[in-house]
């Protein structure tokens, strides 16, 4: 498949698709349920205790997919968490995408990486080159979600071989990183079955400079042409090839798009092609994951 870009039309080979005029949505309400909060290891060298947010499937029987869903550097929580940082503080876009995948018949778990390594309030703008070793966005933070995702097979009610990762931002990258097929062993049995990777820095410590960027299963990156904080034309550049060599991925451009234009506030949502994005998106991601995340045929 190409890559997309979106604007007044999608354009996809040999046909355009108007793109619906929406109002921005309201701002999330609060949280509908309560997650349960959790503790479990991530796979790195220390074995570093993660916290993670846990929503439960609606209207579920029998065994369900789940999504891992990674944060950025701003971390898991609200600006203006005020040093509460619990269920109660998550941010208002991780709690709209938790939220949203439970009522599709997902579990959903949050997890947190940079609480427990003693940063729960994140990191600021342009301040990548200060940032600690321990929450390395190609290094880490992947083995967090490859910890989530074994916790995860731990429990009941999730269909273990039907659970997929989503990430923004820096958790984007970490989703990218965490798709690399460089790990040892039947990824494709091991692993996720699919991602998603919301506007991310695609940098990624020029770890794949040489081989270049393969995935071993289905990757969607998704990104507004006017990111002012990351590279939309180099994310383009690194999934077009990866795409070019015969791998599952597809790179899809809102035109006029900001960085985080999918979060659910009114600041983001003031901005009308954010506005259109996120509703195209939400349209998206849902179709992906319940296609690329069905059960397998025997």
């Amino acid at each position: 498949m190409k890559a997309l870009i979106l604007g007044a039309a999608l354009l996809v080979p040999g046909a355009a698709f108007a793109v619906p005029q929406v109002s921005a949505p309201p701002a999330a309400a609060a949280p509908a349920t309560v997650p349960q909060r959790v503790v479990f290891p991530s796979v790195d060298e220390a074995g570093t205790e993660l916290v993670g947010y846990l929503y439960a499937p609606v209207g579920v029987q029998g065994p369900a997919p789940a999504v891992v869903l990674m944060h950025g550097r701003a971390g898991a929580y609200s600006s203006l968490a005020d040093g509460v940082y619990d269920a109660s503080t998550l941010s208002m876009r991780h709690r709209f995408w938790a939220e949203y995948w439970a009522a599709r018949g997902y579990y959903a778990i949050i997890v947190d990486g940079f609480g427990p390594r003693g940063y729960p309030g994140g990191f600021g703008r342009f301040s990548y080159d200060e940032r600690p070793a321990e929450v390395n966005e190609v290094t880490v933070r992947p083995l967090d979600a490859y910890g989530a995702l074994k916790y995860l097979r731990t429990l009941p009610g999730v269909d273990d071989d039907r659970v997929g990762l989503m990430g923004w931002s820096n958790g984007g990258s970490a989703t990218l990183s965490a798709m690399a097929d460089d790990k040892p062993g039947d990824m494709r049995r091991l692993g996720f079955r699919a991602a998603i990777s919301m506007y991310p820095a695609c940098g990624l410590h020029n770890r794949f400079a040489r081989t270049g960027y393969n995935t071993y299963a289905p990757v969607r990156v998704f990104m507004g042409t006017d990111d002012e904080e990351v590279s939309h034309d180099r994310c383009r550049d690194l999934i077009r090839t990866a795409e070019a060599r015969g791998h599952d991925v597809e790179f899809v451009s809102y035109r006029g798009a900001t960085h985080s234009f999918d979060d659910p506030g009114r600041r983001r949502q003031s901005v009308a092609a954010n506005a259109r994005a996120t509703a195209d998106v939400r349209e998206r991601l849902g179709a992906f994951f319940d296609e690329a995340l069905a059960p397998r045929t025997p």
